[in-house]
């Protein structure tokens, strides 16, 4: 269990500091002070404090006030990215409905092959992605894949058969690849865990608010008229230039690290540096460590993530791609089918801020996550078994998109429960790109000789969330056990100031398995 900061000792700062978040493989400087290589287990985070001047208290009061800024300031920009990242890459799940098949001439599974190749591309960027994301600033690689998917997504108008529309997917898929890794350490950088919960659900609302929009977006421009442009011509043109312009605002909005962050003055840096310490992540070290990367081939709890990840994934590639699809299968005309689809996203944005207030006050991320898989496994059941009735369908249909929720309950778990920054973000990239294994599989699961109604997909949705359920239950007892293995080192708590030495291991470059008094949220 997790509670807000008490009592954190900050610091007055004096004097320009613009220069503390820059560093080299030898020496780095941060404030007026150079550190030598052998300072680079310490996060730059520590130097920035350390180099700060007369230390106060900060009352709830100011920590209160702290949040409310940075949520006004970050979380809006995350939300913004997300929602586009998620109306952007199920685009093709409306054009199918405008007629896109019809028009490129798509044969066969050609379909299914053009959206099971997004996600291959998705899988093979988030090597670069592992690699690049703790050499560059994360923000600033937010913002430009940003802006080059909104370029992709535009691109998609030009396609004029399957081996276009492929390529405009392939390079979506690229770009977009970033967007779970960067959203999962920004959020990392400003809260504790505890905090980061509601904030994490925040963002991937844009998830069940992209949902919506699109039926939206969709039924509009199929009321376009025009043999010489298709209406999904002009969708995918106007949703790339409105991401282009949220990637051009990412880019110069959204700040690197909290060190850089222009909206809070010097002192309300320390503060929250001070505040988020307790998490014993870091905020940036550009020093990679091998062993950290070995270390991840024998964590257990990372390969349980991975598969938990692909479990749900199935399940989420099978509604995000195809929903509209089934549902205009139940015999409703295009348009329709799209406005039928938009409560979908009530469900998700509903399931999503549920699951994000409940782990903030009650924990239990295991138990938020069953407990979405249950509806999720009804509304298999429903879409394999009740195929008699268009109400039962659709009802099946809407509840599958509960275990969206689920998702963001993975990420923030990944992002509190594993530290050290070369493993971190390995580990991020690595359930990223899992998420893309699932939904490669799950389209997959819809074959062209299965139509209209689907039945093997329907019932993989079925399979994948009881194991996935199961998954969760098993990830629970193994942070039990490992907690307990560390118990004999006391844990370190939110609402506890570490000075001095015990303050320095807190921005050690240590691992969760290396650091005796890290201990892991369930």
């Amino acid at each position: 269990m997790e509670s807000y900061s008490k009592s954190v000792p900050i610091a007055q700062v004096k004097g320009e500091t613009e220069s503390r978040d820059t560093s080299s493989s030898h020496a780095y400087a941060v404030g007026d002070k150079t550190h030598g290589a052998q300072d680079q287990d310490l996060d730059q985070a520590y130097w920035y404090v350390q180099d700060s001047n007369n230390a106060i208290e900060a009352t709830p009061a100011e920590l209160r006030r702290l949040r409310r800024k940075i949520d006004w300031w970050i979380v809006p920009v995350m939300f913004a990215c997300y929602t586009m990242q998620f109306i952007d890459k199920v685009s093709l799940n409306y054009a199918a409905v405008m007629g896109l098949n019809k028009e490129l001439k798509l044969k066969g599974n050609e379909f299914t092959n053009a959206a099971t190749w997004f996600f291959i591309a998705f899988l093979i960027a988030e090597v670069p992605n592992a690699i690049v994301l703790q050499r560059v600033p994360v923000a600033k690689w937010l913002g430009l894949n940003v802006i080059l998917w909104g370029i992709a997504t535009a691109c998609t108008a030009a396609a004029h058969n399957y081996a276009t529309l492929l390529t405009a997917r392939i390079f979506l898929g690229i770009f977009e690849a970033a967007i779970a890794p960067c959203l999962i350490l920004i959020s990392s950088q400003w809260y504790t865990k505890s905090e980061a919960a509601p904030r994490f659900s925040i963002w991937y609302a844009g998830l069940g608010l992209g949902q919506i929009i699109g039926g939206i977006v969709s039924y509009a421009f199929q009321q376009v008229k025009n043999p010489a442009f298709s209406g999904w011509k002009i969708m995918f043109i106007v949703l790339g230039l409105v991401t282009v312009v949220i990637g051009f605002i990412t880019l110069f909005l959204l700040p690197d690290t909290p060190m850089k962050a222009r909206f809070l003055s010097e002192p309300e840096k320390v503060m929250l540096l001070k505040h988020v310490a307790v998490n014993q992540t870091g905020i940036r070290n550009k020093h990679y460590k091998l062993s950290q990367a070995l270390e991840i081939l024998l964590d257990i709890q990372l390969w349980l993530m991975v598969l938990l990840t692909m479990l749900i994934s199935i399940s989420s590639g099978v509604i995000t791609t195809y929903s509209a699809t089934l549902i205009r299968n139940f015999g409703y005309k295009p348009p329709t089918a799209a406005l039928l689809n938009m409560p979908s996203g009530i469900v998700s944005i509903a399931s999503t801020l549920i699951v994000g207030y409940g782990v903030r006050h009650t924990s239990n991320r295991w138990a938020w996550i069953v407990a979405c898989c249950v509806p999720g496994i009804l509304g298999g059941g429903l879409m394999s078994f009740a195929t008699s009735t268009k109400a039962g369908q659709l009802a099946g249909i809407y509840l599958v998109n509960s275990i969206t929720a689920t998702l963001i309950v993975i990420y923030q778990w990944t992002g509190s429960n594993v530290a050290g920054q070369t493993k971190r973000v390995i580990s991020v990239a690595l359930v990223s790109g899992s998420f893309s294994v699932g939904n490669i599989i799950g389209p997959q699961t819809f074959q062209a000789k299965d139509g209209p109604k689907f039945i093997p997909a329907k019932i993989t949705v079925l399979a994948t969330q009881a194991a996935a359920a199961f998954i969760a239950i098993v990830l629970f007892l193994y942070y039990v056990w490992a907690n307990k293995r560390k118990g004999a080192t006391p844990a370190v708590a939110e609402n506890v100031g570490m000075p001095g030495r015990d303050e320095e291991r807190m921005w050690e470059d240590r691992t969760d398995k290396q650091n005796p008094t890290f201990r892991y949220v369930y």
